[in-house]
């Protein structure tokens, strides 16, 4: 469906860049509440995810610093989020050892369970883009590289 139909516009955009902003925004919250529900299931947020897969990803305990250079939505408050997983169970918590003013995060094996059970089922969630063709995944994904080059 068109943007202008999405979102019941009855008069045409400004221009192009102004169309591609709001259809960006808008299949953006579309994708976003998506996922939402999907991790909802399995009791984590998009956010807990993100963190979850950064310390898997590490292969070992790695700092709250570490986790906040990589997370997608580098606005996030880790220490807060980290709390509420382990509180979970899916991340211990350690002091550093060579910085005892520093917390390392660890996955633990019930957050690598959660990992591969979520990882089964992402396939669906993943299935918004087999609308698409390979091709067009690659173009869609060299054209977000390129809006976001400074």
């Amino acid at each position: 469906m068109e943007i202008e139909k999405a979102i019941k516009q009855s008069k045409p955009f400004d221009d192009i860049y102004q169309k591609a902003s709001v259809n960006l925004m808008y299949t953006h919250n579309i994708i976003t509440g998506d996922f939402h529900r999907f991790f909802k299931k399995f009791g984590m947020t998009t956010k807990q995810y993100n963190i979850l897969r950064i310390v898997n990803g590490a292969g070992k305990p790695v700092s709250t610093s570490f986790i906040k250079e990589r997370l997608l939505d580098r606005n996030s408050d880790v220490s807060r989020i980290v709390d509420r997983m382990e509180s979970k169970s899916i991340v211990k918590k350690t002091t550093c050892e060579t910085d005892k003013r520093l917390v390392d995060v660890d996955i633990t094996v019930k957050g690598q369970n959660l990992l591969q059970a979520i990882s089964f089922e992402m396939d669906a969630m993943e299935s918004v883009f087999k609308k698409l063709t390979k091709t067009e995944v690659e173009t869609l994904n060299n054209l977000l590289d390129k809006l976001r080059q400074k």
